[in-house]
């Protein structure tokens, strides 16, 4: 029987090489890989479904979970995972610290991204500041008009603004016409050193570490989807995804461990890996639905809770039920 010949769209990171090079296949599948940029995956996903298989934004899936018009079906490898501490960025001589965002304007490039709604959550969560706090404002950040690639309808006391046309969220930010920005995304003002531009949390590395201590909660920011109408027709297709995203992942972190030589453009790799393991456990990137469950809940309510998904979506209708258990030896 030939091998199905799919579309796999992901960005180039160290857990997925070993797919991209060849070193894991997936079961029954001749891949054709594009590593692009997530920005472009999902915009392409979300509008078209134009790939097979695809890294998905968290939040963007769950919407269309919640609106019943979800292309994909959800496989639970986390390609990408983040503490969001160092995606909010403020005026420094405007915003000191977190309950200085009350009264703000707060530039978005979409309200529903992922990273925004981590970062909302742990700003009501663990600081008090709530979405309705702040004056919203929705634009692109180094490019004017971007705009929201999922239609959301958010509760009547959440203020969201777009930007002023021909604007971007960058320059607003610089010009203090905006107080802060959140993103996943770092502002260009922000990296050429301007001035009174900063991070809300002067040691965000100390502060991510002490919430993880707190809630256990690694942020989840993507997933990986298959297209539903070839589910339907290879409904073997999820799990064995999940088995080669798996074992890539094995690979990558295998390959950090090697000391002769680091595999990572970046000084101190081996003492920053122990540091993890210390913190976070063993296997500190997770796949799979049980050792995840736990903040997948949190942040399917959060979602909710935010107005983002018109419904309380659960673990069980995001991922295919193939993935919620493997074969052991």
């Amino acid at each position: 029987m030939s091998k199905l010949s799919l579309s796999v769209a992901v960005r180039d990171y160290d857990r997925t090489r070993p797919l991209t090079d060849g070193s894991v296949q997936i079961d029954g599948v001749d891949p054709v890989f594009m590593a692009l940029d997530p920005e472009e995956i999902f915009f392409r996903a979300f509008r078209h479904a134009e790939f097979d298989i695809c890294e998905l934004s968290m939040s963007s899936s769950i919407v269309k979970t919640a609106q019943n018009d979800f292309a994909y079906v959800a496989v639970p490898a986390f390609v990408s995972r983040a503490f969001r501490h160092t995606s909010i960025y403020v005026r420094t001589d405007r915003v000191k610290q977190p309950s200085d965002l009350k009264g703000r304007k707060v530039g978005v490039a979409e309200y529903q991204l992922t990273a925004n709604v981590w970062a909302r959550a742990l700003l009501e969560d663990q600081y008090g500041v709530k979405p309705s706090d702040i004056h919203w404002i929705r634009g692109g950040l180094e490019q004017p008009g971007r705009v929201e690639k999922i239609s959301v309808t958010l509760p009547p006391e959440v203020k969201l603004d777009p930007a002023p046309e021909g604007k971007t969220l960058n320059a607003m930010l610089e010009a203090g016409e905006i107080d802060a920005f959140i993103g996943p995304r770092t502002p260009s003002c922000f990296e050429q050193g301007k001035p009174n531009i900063g991070w809300l949390f002067a040691d965000p590395m100390a502060t991510a570490k002490d919430y993880f201590r707190k809630t256990g909660i690694f942020p989840i920011m993507h997933l990986i989807g298959v297209r539903r109408s070839i589910v339907t027709q290879h409904p073997w297709l999820p799990a064995a995804v999940l088995k080669a995203f798996t074992q890539a992942k094995s690979i990558c972190l295998a390959r950090l461990e090697e000391t002769s030589a680091s595999k990572v453009t970046l000084p101190f790799m081996e003492e920053q890996v122990k540091a993890a393991r210390d913190l976070m456990g063993a296997d500190f990137w997770p796949y799979g639905i049980p050792a995840n469950r736990k903040q997948l809940e949190y942040f399917l309510a959060q979602h909710h809770k935010q107005g983002l998904s018109s419904r309380l979506v659960n673990v069980e209708e995001l991922f295919h039920p193939t993935t919620f258990e493997a074969y052991k030896l």
